[in-house]
């Protein structure tokens, strides 16, 4: 089992343990700030439960049906992830303008006080673990459950003062205020992890660092005249790159498929933790303003 795998096995065991204490207690306290956190806890269960799927799906080799791998699936458990977050700050919003109408009164403080200190130090090494894998394997789907935790560590912590100011005034305000305040921040921090998966979907390009040290690679080689239509995106554990390099007419063909793979082994160690798949057109010659103008007569031909 890979050590991404692991941490969503451990992320589900956590999560289904906070669910089980959080949730009992919330419905026995009455209290709309546990309740609020033991929901987000059974949604992190699911949410975790499915990003093992993604990364195990994720990681299966290209095939005759995907034939550049099923990476994408951890863009699009980002994409859902976010939105299930969302809507759990949304429930949550609504639980605590409805206690306000209801008036509704908290009980059972001094346990719901021991089980909130409990969840928030669970959370914390969890998420002291999840950074680990998160830093070691670059996965997106491990960002994202480390960033999810950690809006539960803030969530755990806001829910310990609401139980603190409320046992010791019995202003039940509070508790709706800070409910309510956790489910915004709780929305808020769904709108990264959307967005995230949103550019991965839409091929976004590799960052600007990486482009740079790619043309320096092509410019660095002297048999290279030119290069054109450098093109770049990500997905899952694949970084993907096309480019055109223009080379001497005169020059060997095995000469030009000899420094191209050159120059896709030195792509390749810009970063030894992603699998590159790189694909160079080799050109006698600059076409890239024929090819532009064919394509925008092909656009055109499609419109009309």
């Amino acid at each position: 089992m890979t050590l991404q795998k692991k941490a969503t096995v451990v992320s589900s065991s956590v999560a289904a343990f906070l669910t089980l204490i959080k949730f009992a207690i919330g419905l026995l306290s009455g209290s709309v700030a546990v309740l609020a956190s033991a929901v987000d806890s059974i949604l992190d269960m699911f949410v975790s439960l499915f990003n093992y799927y993604a990364i195990n799906n994720a990681e299966k080799p290209a095939d005759e049906i995907f034939n550049y791998g099923r990476g994408k699936i951890e863009a699009l458990a980002s994409v859902i992830e976010g939105v299930i977050i969302t809507m759990s700050g949304l429930f949550l919003l609504y639980t605590a303008v409805k206690k306000y109408f209801t008036h509704e009164v908290s009980s059972h403080l001094n346990t719901s006080l021991i089980v909130m200190i409990i969840s928030l130090f669970v959370t914390i090494a969890l998420v002291i673990y999840l950074n680990y894998v998160a830093k070691k394997t670059d996965n997106m789907v491990i960002k994202a459950d480390a960033l999810h935790y950690k809006t539960d560590v803030w969530v755990n912590g806001a829910v310990l003062v609401s139980i603190v100011v409320v046992y010791f005034t019995g202003f039940e305000i509070v508790d709706i205020i800070i409910g309510g305040a956790i489910s915004i921040f709780i929305i808020y921090s769904a709108y990264e992890l959307i967005e995230e998966g949103i550019l991965v979907l839409l091929d976004r390009a590799l960052d600007d660092d990486i482009a740079k040290q790619i043309i320096t690679i092509i410019k660095n080689e002297p048999k290279i005249n030119d290069y054109h239509f450098l093109k770049t995106r990500g997905a899952g554990n694949n970084n993907f790159v096309d480019v055109h390099l223009v080379f001497d007419c005169v020059i060997t063909l095995l000469e030009t498929h000899t420094i191209s793979d050159q120059i896709e082994q030195k792509i390749k160690q810009i970063d030894n933790n992603k699998e590159w798949i790189v694909t160079i057109h080799m050109d006698p010659y600059d076409d890239s303003d024929f090819n532009s103008e064919s394509n925008n007569k092909e656009n055109s031909t499609i419109q009309n």
